[in-house]
């Protein structure tokens, strides 16, 4: 895509300078939604023998998106939009929210590659507009990954935004936002030297704070094991409200996540907001394992995805599903938390929050 045709929605101002010094903030997901973002799953290779049967679970997530908000949906082909219209029309969703837009991907994972949506609700002209992050597919592990890395570019186009260009890698499932400030992170992910080697920490920091808006950026260490991004903080903690955070933890002291996510709870409970306040830390129990081929997949109820109306859940068909499902009605009370089987989603090692991108409704 040329300069010209993604940049000419983009006033001058927005290239001399960051979101923050123009008032722009990236909101919380609990936030009102304008819509969903995602990208239709077509690489076999991300579900090895699996792809056919995440197509059942999949549609039912986008059914319960569309119950509250628009759904958008990147596709490659008018033939890929009629194959999807297929699983969809089985299901109960609002057919008249459910947008399809040729805008080819390499895989589903809109989470990371998808547009990361700021507003700026005092603007009088430009209430909305995009940063659009490198994406270099978890550190080079999966290429190709030239067409995600356009998606964002694509919608800034459809949707005629403005655009900010910081020119680093950064994911979206990397980072977790309370709207009010604060942005938490893990340092096994954003310190990796597979995204942005030539950064120290506190570089790293400077751009969260200048392109997403906030002021304090708090970090834990450690992502679960079998988790291929390095650690994103979207299967280990979740801001449910302003103050409060849902952390997964693992009973069982035998198993490889217990001494990671034990390490993380504590740095949690140490930590405090620019007020001085401490979080108000909810602990969230782990799935059982779940392995394919003889791995580890990162199966957690932290992945789950906060719409305009519900709180869909991924579940694992164990035990622990109903004290997890349980748990997070209590932070939504105004939401109807829904469980949807991910036992073959995750196979591609990720989930609904994963898969998803919210566009702020403003």
């Amino acid at each position: 895509m040329s300069d010209k045709d993604y940049m000419k929605y983009t006033p001058q101002e927005f290239k001399n300078k960051t979101p923050k010094e123009l008032g722009f903030f990236f909101p919380a997901e609990f936030y009102p939604h304008k819509s969903t973002w995602l990208s239709w799953p077509h690489k076999e290779l991300s579900w090895p023998g699996k792809i056919e049967k995440i197509y059942e679970p999949y549609a039912k997530f986008i059914a319960e998106l569309s119950k509250g908000e628009e759904v958008n949906i990147n596709v490659g082909s008018i033939e890929m939009k009629e194959f999807a219209m297929g699983y969809i029309e089985k299901t109960n969703a609002d057919l008249d929210k459910i947008n399809f837009y040729i805008h080819p991907t390499n895989d589903a994972w809109c989470r990371d590659h998808g547009p990361a949506f700021v507003i700026n609700p005092n603007s009088l002209e430009h209430k909305k507009a995009l940063v659009n992050w490198n994406y270099n597919a978890w550190g080079n592990k999966y290429p190709p990954y030239d067409l995600d890395n356009e998606i964002p570019l694509h919608i800034a186009k459809e949707e005629r935004l403005p655009i900010f260009n910081p020119g680093i890698v950064m994911e979206g499932g990397s980072v977790e936002f309370n709207g009010k400030g604060t942005v938490l992170t893990s340092t096994s992910c954003l310190l990796n030297i597979n995204r942005n080697p030539h950064l120290t920490q506190e570089e790293i920091e400077e751009y969260l704070k200048n392109y997403y808006g906030v002021e304090q950026v708090l970090w834990v260490d450690e992502g679960i094991v079998g988790d291929d991004t390095d650690g994103h903080i979207d299967d280990t903690v979740r801001f449910v409200n302003e103050n409060t955070v849902l952390a997964v933890v693992e009973t069982n002291k035998d198993d490889e996540n217990y001494e990671l996510l034990q390490h993380n709870l504590k740095q949690l409970k140490a930590m405090k907001f620019l007020n001085g306040t401490p979080l108000n830390v909810i602990e969230l129990p782990m799935p059982e394992p779940v392995y394919f081929d003889g791995c580890r997949l990162p199966a957690s109820y932290a992945n789950f995805y906060i719409a305009n109306k519900s709180v869909i859940v991924p579940i694992f068909n164990c035990k622990n599903d109903e004290i997890a499902l349980t748990i997070i009605k209590k932070c939504f009370p105004d939401r109807n938390v829904i469980g949807i089987d991910s036992t073959d989603i995750i196979w591609g090692l990720g989930s609904f929050h994963c898969l998803s991108q919210q566009e702020p409704a403003i």
